[in-house]
This record gives structure tokens, sequence and C-alpha cells, in this order.
């Protein structure tokens, strides 16, 4: 009788186990995600974003979201300022090829959700928090990031007319 409840017993936890594994949803990037930058004398996208996308939000404990972007596809619409924007004068590709975001806690607001994590720029790694939204499978985040703090350019010569702040506008659609 006891092998027939240990039995029982462990087939109820392995039953569980399951079912909070199916309900989990690591989610995967579309294809069509977008990552635009904007600040005086500097806009443009990057091309290549690679992460994990880990969100439930019923259990917001259980998030998490991993990205990294390639600094060498980055794309100004200039031939000229894209070589400048990965050479050593500004995001130094050649030694920090991605800026990565890592999270720690993930959030319910009023206007959505804010992720806090470390960005890591040019060698410099930040704590911050990002605002993003979840609708229709699109994970959205409208945000800005100061240059400055991750050693990003300069303030001399014509690096001085680009803003600090750089308006960050991501769009990554997902699917399960």
């Amino acid at each position: 009788m006891k092998t027939i409840n240990y039995l029982l017993l462990a087939g109820v936890v392995i039953l569980l186990s399951a079912f909070t594994i199916n309900n989990s949803i690591n989610w995967k990037m579309t294809e069509d995600y977008s990552i635009k930058f904007s600040g005086t004398d500097a806009e443009g996208i990057f091309k290549t974003l690679k992460g994990d996308i880990f969100f439930d939000k019923t259990n917001l404990d259980n998030t998490k979201f991993s990205f990294s972007i390639d600094v060498n596809s980055i794309n100004t619409g200039n031939g000229m300022k894209n070589k400048h924007a990965i050479s050593d004068k500004w995001f130094d590709a050649e030694q920090y090829p991605t800026i990565s975001f890592s999270s720690k806690k993930v959030s319910e607001n009023v206007l959505g959700y804010a992720v806090l994590g470390n960005m890591n720029i040019h060698g410099v790694s930040k704590e911050m928090t990002i605002p993003f939204t979840f609708e229709n499978n699109t994970f959205k985040s409208q945000f800005s990031v100061n240059r400055m703090d991750f050693n990003v350019g300069t303030m001399n010569g014509m690096s001085k007319k680009v803003s600090n702040e750089i308006k960050l506008d991501i769009s990554i659609p997902v699917s399960k």
C-alpha cells in the first residue's frame, strides 16, 4: 500500500511539474524587430538583436530578459557615419562588439511594466530601469540613454554636436 501511495505522490509531482513548465512562456523574437535611435546629429538603427525572453505576466518574479545588440550592425544611412560610429572614437566595436542588457527584476505599473537590469555599453555597466509594454505579442519600449554615462564619444570637435541623450524606440514582436 505504501508503494502505491509513493507512486501516486511521485506521479502528482511530475504532473504538477509538467504543468508548471507548460505554463512558462519562453518567447521567441521574430525577424521584424526594430531598434531605432535618435538624437541631435545622430539617428539610425541597429540591425542585429539576439536575446532570450521569458515573460510571465502572472508571475513577474520568474520573468527574465537578456539582450545583445551587435554594434557592427549600426546603420545611420551614411557610410562615413557608420564607420565613425564603430571606430574607437565612439563605440569601439573591435574592443566592445556588443551592447547588452540583462534583467534583475520586472514590475508592473500604470503604463505597463518596468524592467530593472544592467546595461553594458562600451565596457561600462550601469543599472537602469527601462519601461515597456506588452500588447499583441509585441514588446515596445521608449527610453533614453546618456551616451556620456557609457563613455561613448566625447564632447570635443564634431562629437560635441551629438546630443548626450540618445532616444531609443524598440519594438520586439514575439511568438511562442
